[in-house]
């Protein structure tokens, strides 16, 4: 390992809030909720009909791009092009500039190309097999994201994606800085993203008992860490950020937003779908993170948990916080955006480290909305309903998914 420094220079969102980052972080800390009832397909007939749902997208509208193009490309590709472009904007970095080969691009997605899947196999069974598009593959393959941001900008390095389900996003930051680190590439565009807010989406996750069925009350759907939770949100979106080796970006004068201080990935090896109650394998990963970055746990001041909304997931979290931060647990900070936003899958990842970027440049730590009555077995400080101004050192993000994926990092203010 050659111990190359990565900071962070550039973020992108699109999610259910809007895709301007600025007032996506303002109305992520007043605790404004972006769930609402689906509205992109017909849903009376079904058991979960509200979601975090992006609305009237069009790519073309926002990027210099022909909607010839768009229709080849799927709506969790076209998600990422949108937030990689912003990225980029706030990064300030011309990708024309350089050597193409030391730029490269690693996107993760937990599922892909849901709609396409759904949109041809009706297509097959309706008007027959040779009236499936000649872009089926290469809409729905989970690389499409990175394969379009590297053909759009001409990123010829590292050109790869990541699948560990709701761990996509925060696995693929941490593999492209290490990519960075280790001196493969300069700089890399990384993140998460994710479209599975689809009539099979809703319909296989509700089978599974995984979603909230609160369809009179949208809104207030997400509840993490509460007692009356009853599942998770689905939602969808992209995040992405611009990782740069630290004298690069110096050398051609970036904005330098934080430094990725480490990462740590592990398995629960338990069970495919349910986490490990004790949180075993998240604490593993935890500790990895901490001890990466060569930090204390007395270090961390916030944690952007995973905080899904569901009843065994919430607790297993809470479980490995205390098992890795001991007496430290009760002066940390921890909260759940997916109050908000809902569960991204693997986006979420992207979106959120981005929050905890936003955390330590605002010295502000959003809230954990809908937390009325704390589950008892989750006793950390939540920060309920109000965002809480913190100068902030050193946050963490915590990502966990379905084959017992754990993944981390720690963000850190620059020296």
């Amino acid at each position: 390992m050659s111990g190359r420094r990565v900071v962070v220079t550039g973020m992108g969102v699109v999610t259910p809030l809007g895709f301007d980052l600025e007032s996506v972080w303002e109305s992520v800390c007043a605790g404004k909720s972006g769930v609402s009832p689906i509205q992109r397909f017909d849903c009376r007939d079904f058991k979960v009909r509200f979601g975090g749902e992006i609305r009237d997208f069009d790519l073309s509208a926002h990027l210099d791009i022909d909607s010839k193009d768009t229709r080849r490309i799927d709506r969790f590709g076209q998600f990422a092009l949108l937030a990689t472009h912003h990225a980029i904007r706030q990064a300030g970095i011309d990708f024309t500039i350089g050597d193409p080969y030391r730029y490269g691009v690693l996107v993760g997605s937990g599922i892909g190309g849901l709609d396409e899947i759904e949109d041809q196999h009706s297509k097959l069974f309706d008007r027959g097999p040779d009236r499936i598009s000649a872009f089926m593959i290469p809409k729905l393959i989970i690389n499409a994201a990175s394969g379009n941001i590297s053909v759009r900008w001409g990123l010829r390095g590292p050109n790869t994606a990541v699948c560990t389900a709701c761990a996509s996003g925060t696995n693929a930051i941490g593999d492209a800085f290490r990519l960075v680190q280790w001196g493969i590439a300069d700089v890399m565009v990384a993140g998460g993203t994710e479209a599975a807010l689809t009539p099979m989406g809703i319909a296989g996750f509700a089978r599974m008992n995984a979603l909230s069925t609160r369809n009179d009350q949208p809104c207030e759907a997400s509840r993490p860490f509460d007692q009356d939770r009853d599942g998770f949100v689905l939602s969808e979106g992209a995040g992405i950020m611009i990782l740069e080796e630290y004298e690069f970006a110096r050398r051609r004068g970036a904005r330098i937003l934080a430094e990725v201080k480490g990462y740590g990935m592990s398995a629960d090896a338990t069970h495919l779908t349910a986490p490990d109650v004790n949180g075993a394998g998240a604490a593993h990963a935890m500790h990895s993170a901490i001890r990466d970055a060569g930090l204390n746990v007395d270090d961390i001041d916030y944690i952007n948990a995973h905080g899904t909304s569901t009843p065994l997931g919430d607790v297993a979290e809470s479980n490995a916080i205390r098992r890795v931060f001991g007496s430290h647990a009760d002066g940390l900070m921890v909260s759940s955006t997916k109050s908000q936003l809902g569960h991204l899958l693997g986006a979420s990842g992207g979106v959120e480290s981005v929050f905890c970027v936003m955390s330590l440049l605002r010295h502000i730590v959003p809230p954990t909305i809908n937390l009325e009555h704390p589950d008892e077995r989750c006793d950390l400080d939540y920060v309920p309903f109000e965002a809480r101004d913190s100068r902030v050192r050193h946050t963490m993000k915590n990502s966990f998914g379905f084959g017992g994926h754990n993944a981390c990092l720690v963000f850190g203010q620059m020296d």
